[in-house]
């Protein structure tokens, strides 16, 4: 994997932990308005960095990791919507009635959040692994 420059690496951390302190203060209820926006930021900053981020070496398996990521990197942007449209209710206009909206959206962030806490950690170590891998056989 390319190594990130200082800036890069730092607005990288910046993002991870505008994630962190948005996800876990929107899930004890505290300035919800407000902390949704942060992590959002946070998200979008963490996936711009993680999606510029490329693999220069020919391993499929890597190749493929990475694309999992960026869908990981997607899904935490995803959830940062659900998460603002959760406090605003931009989205509530597209459903016909109330009850749809709360059995499709409402809340939801928690689930699409977890998915891609999931599928990062799973890429992240194994991408770790196959690169450590490599670097044995050369």
């Amino acid at each position: 994997m390319k190594q990130l420059n200082r800036i890069q690496s730092v607005l990288f951390m910046i993002g991870g932990v505008l994630m962190v302190v948005g996800a876990c203060c929107f899930a004890i209820m505290w300035q919800q308005d407000v902390v949704s926006w942060v992590y959002l930021a946070g998200a979008l900053l963490f996936a711009s960095i993680q999606i510029m981020q490329s693999y220069e070496g020919n391993s499929l398996t890597v190749k493929r990791l990475k694309k999992i990521m960026t869908l990981a990197d997607v899904l935490f942007v995803v959830a940062g919507l659900l998460m603002v449209d959760m406090v605003y209710g931009l989205f509530r206009p597209m459903f016909d009635n109330q009850e749809s909206y709360i059995s499709y959206l409402y809340n939801k962030w928690v689930v699409v959040l977890l998915i891609a806490a999931m599928l990062e950690m799973y890429t992240m170590h194994r991408i770790d692994y196959v690169l450590s891998k490599e670097k044995k056989h050369q």
